[in-house]
């Protein structure tokens, strides 16, 4: 990561902020900071960062609103840090839009790799029109899909899916995300969406049991590992 990215953590508890300026400032980020949901909105406005990471208990608003209220303008990156375990809950601030989450106690070098895969989704995203993993590769101007140069037939919904997981590389997208945008607003028929990510781990990965690319977030939904 290039050092002098704009970094704004949001945290009520001051040893968390302070422990987390001065270990990403040790990596070279300018580290903002923000105690409540208040706070947060202005320092976006304020500093514009590049990353926000964002704790859920606020005192004076819930981060999964503070999320909410930030993806109406913007498309900053968010990661979740938060002491809330509970299935619902990282469900909940990934459909209100944050990219990851990552739970309370966590270790730095975790935190930085999460940091890395968003900012790193950011730069590429779709505008190169070939996404390479490991040994798969997607040629999106020719909807070509290879694993080891071979290439890969893919039934129009498999292929969906694959587009969407890779346009969101590296972040968690819920059962419901995945539904919305393959079938549209309305659909949730959880057992077709299994079936094809079944099919898609038959057809790309090397072990379809250990999965190499589409890993099960369990409770949650699916992550393209990069």
């Amino acid at each position: 990561m290039e050092t002098g990215q704009r970094v704004l953590v949001v945290d009520d508890e001051t040893s968390i902020r302070r422990y987390l300026h001065a270990a990403l400032t040790a990596q070279g980020f300018n580290v903002y900071e923000a105690a409540d949901g208040g706070e947060a909105l202005n320092a976006v406005l304020a500093h514009r960062p590049e990353l926000i990471i964002l704790d859920l208990g606020l005192p004076d608003m819930d981060g999964i609103e503070v999320t909410r209220r930030l993806r109406e303008w913007s498309q900053t990156p968010i990661i979740i840090l938060s002491v809330r375990e509970a299935e619902q809950d990282k469900i909940a601030a990934l459909d209100a839009g944050a990219d990851d989450y990552l739970t309370k106690p966590f270790g730095t070098g975790e935190l930085l790799a999460r940091m890395r895969v968003v900012q790193r989704r950011q730069v590429t995203g779709l505008n190169e029109p070939v996404f390479s993993t490991g040994n798969l590769r997607v040629d999106f101007s020719r909807r070509l899909v290879k694993v080891d140069e071979k290439e890969i037939q893919l039934t129009p919904t498999e292929y969906d899916i694959l587009r969407i997981l890779v346009m969101h590389a590296g972040k968690v997208l819920t059962h419901r995300q995945l539904l919305r945008q393959v079938w549209g607003d309305g659909y949730d028929d959880m057992h077709i969406l299994r079936v094809n990510i079944s099919n898609l781990r038959a057809k790309l990965e090397p072990d379809p049991a250990r999965p190499t690319y589409i890993h099960t977030e369990a409770g949650v939904g699916y992550r393209l590992k990069v």
